[in-house]
């Protein structure tokens, strides 16, 4: 159980640790905001979203779902559409430099939500290669694999926030949070890519 556990951990952080649109989100919104608490809702909602997904991978209800490939082709054009928003967004955004609005707990959580559930990439990571893992326990084992999964989302999360308000201290001007955000768009066009590539190769097969 222990080994269980341990083996969870440290997959789920290899698995969460590179940037993506709901890591990128979770890290601006730390910077972006005046205290390290208004980053809360954020975190939590993007550790909820992830611990659905954990669950569902874990009990093997997704892995049904995707069997499926029309839903495949579902989730990767929606997730195109809305990434291309994203990376318009960040592209665009000037930290510091512009007097907007701080945006509502209700929007934070909102597009939380969508980032983290509207993201073909996290979704089929998460369903094929945590569900996949997860057949090698049994039990109280695949309990621990599954908690452990679902304690590094948290933490990271935090993690993040944390990291964003950090920086937003340390950068008053905004300038070196403009720079992380072109470095951010151009990894998420990367992302794209990928995505394009699977949907592409989805289109193929339902065609067959």
């Amino acid at each position: 159980m222990i080994e269980a556990f341990i083996y969870g951990a440290v997959f789920a952080f290899g698995l969460i640790i590179p940037l993506g649109a709901q890591n990128i989100f979770v890290f601006n919104q730390g910077a972006s905001q005046k205290h390290f608490y208004q980053t809360l809702p954020v975190a939590i909602t993007a550790g909820l979203c992830d611990t659905l997904l954990i669950v569902l991978a874990v009990s093997g209800v997704s892995v049904l779902v995707f069997q499926f490939v029309w839903i495949k082709i579902i989730i990767y054009l929606v997730g195109l559409i809305f990434l291309s928003i994203i990376i318009r967004t960040i592209w665009q955004a000037k930290p510091h430099l512009q007097k907007a609005k701080a945006v509502s707990m209700k929007k934070q959580i909102v597009f939380a939500l969508s980032v983290s559930l509207l993201n073909p990439h996290a979704i089929i990571d998460t369903v094929v290669i945590i569900g996949a893992n997860a057949l090698s326990f049994s039990g109280s084992a695949r309990i621990a694999y599954t908690a452990a999964c679902i304690f590094v989302s948290f933490t990271w999360f935090l993690l993040l926030a944390f990291m964003g308000r950090t920086m937003h201290k340390l950068d008053s001007s905004g300038k070196l949070m403009i720079g992380i955000n072109k470095c951010s768009a151009v990894i998420l066009v990367g992302v794209m890519l990928y995505i394009v590539y699977q949907f592409f190769l989805a289109l193929q097969s339902f065609f067959k």
